[in-house]
Parts: C-alpha cells; structure tokens; sequence
C-alpha cells in the first residue's frame, strides 16, 4: 500500500472530518458529520491544531492525527498536545498509525517544541503498544485529573 502524509487544510478538511466522525464513535459518541466538519474546520480555520492525514495512491483517507500547541511553564517551551489518533479499521495494520506519530514527532521537532504528550484509554492497549514501540514513556510520576464544567449560559 503506498501512503502519503500530508498536513491537513481547509482544502482537505471534508475528507478528514469523515475519519474524525468515526474517531468519536469510536469513542461513544453519537454519528454527527456536520459537527466533526464544523469542529475541524474551526480548529484549522483558526490555526488552533495541527492535522495530519495519511492517504493512499487513490486519494482514498486512511487515518489523521491532531495535535494542539500547550506550554511548559517549568521549562517555559512549547510541547504539542498529540490529542487525537485514528486510523480507518480497513487500513490498519499496513503501517499508517506509525507514520502519522512519525509526522507528529517530527512537526514538533521542527517546530523547536519540548516535546509530545498523549494520553488514551487504559483499556487501549493496541494503542499503548504503538506508543511504546516508538519510544513514549508511560507517566508514573503524575495523576491527571478532570473537571467538567457546565456550558455557559447565553
């Protein structure tokens, strides 16, 4: 199969939000199309991520990556959120998974950050596994933790 990697755009943004619908079913939420296109088209519309997507010799999209910029202020550098990863389940096992971390990996690298930091599911191991291989370190000094808020009211 022969992959290319790009960086997403609002020229490609369609083609994306497909995967990105099917990355958030993935993660038990409701099919919503016209979200995911709105949602990635504001992120890139507003420079607020950076989106990678792997496709294949016949234009067809295979998987995506999504990163968000974030600070250090110990360190006072930038590091990249690597927020979202999802490879289509008819192309995995052919290698797009590892090149979409490698595309991340290097953006981060050129652009001079500190570094990638990631969380998934604990139950996630296929994707544990993928992390480890490539040299991600599993956290055993730090808790994260969650607050939710409610929406703001108009």
């Amino acid at each position: 199969m022969n992959i290319s990697i790009r960086r997403a755009s609002l020229d490609n943004v369609a083609g994306v939000a497909k995967l990105f619908d099917a990355y958030r079913v993935f993660y038990k939420q409701k099919s919503d199309p016209d979200l995911a296109l709105q949602f990635l088209t504001d992120r890139l519309g507003n420079a607020e991520s950076v989106i990678f997507f792997a496709e294949d010799e016949s234009g067809n999209y295979l998987g995506f990556t999504q990163l968000f910029a974030t600070f250090s202020s110990v360190s006072a550098e930038r590091m990249w959120i690597l927020n979202d990863l999802y490879v289509d389940s008819a192309a995995r096992g052919h290698g797009v998974g590892t090149r979409l971390m490698n595309a991340a990996r290097d953006h981060s690298i050129e652009s001079g950050a500190k570094g990638l930091t990631l969380s998934t599911a604990t139950d996630n191991t296929t994707a544990q596994s993928l992390y480890e291989t490539l040299g991600y370190e599993r956290d055993t000094e730090f808790y994260s933790y969650y607050l939710a808020t409610p929406a703001q009211a108009d």
